[in-house]
């Protein structure tokens, strides 16, 4: 007699815990892929609201987006990059001012 014995494993993949960490200012993240890469980086002020720059990232490491928060309010120029194609857009009091949009170092397309 022939007895077979099975056994099953199942592997849970544990989901990477953001990295926090508080400074006079507020806190600093870093959130993570699945795979360990850095998802995006930036920081939270003393009230909770996004703050400074912050930088997202693929889950192979490449910068997908690179921003700029006033108290939570989007200012300045945010830059999304999409293969060869970069996209520049100015950001004023959390409102669109302007968007550009660069490939192989020329101006495709600007909209005031």
């Amino acid at each position: 007699m022939i007895v077979m014995l099975c056994v099953g494993f199942t592997f849970a993949q544990e989901k990477i815990q953001p990295k926090l960490e508080k400074n006079d200012n507020g806190i600093v993240a870093t959130y993570y892929h699945d795979n360990g890469e850095i998802q995006q980086t930036g920081a939270f002020d003393k009230n909770g609201k996004l703050q400074g720059e912050w930088t997202s990232f693929d889950s192979e490491g490449n910068k997908l987006a690179s921003a700029t928060y006033e108290a939570g309010k989007k200012v300045g120029k945010w830059f999304f990059w999409e293969g060869d194609v970069l996209k520049e857009v100015d950001y004023k009091n959390n409102r669109i001012v302007q968007v550009v949009e660069w490939s192989n170092d020329r101006t495709l397309v600007s909209r005031n």
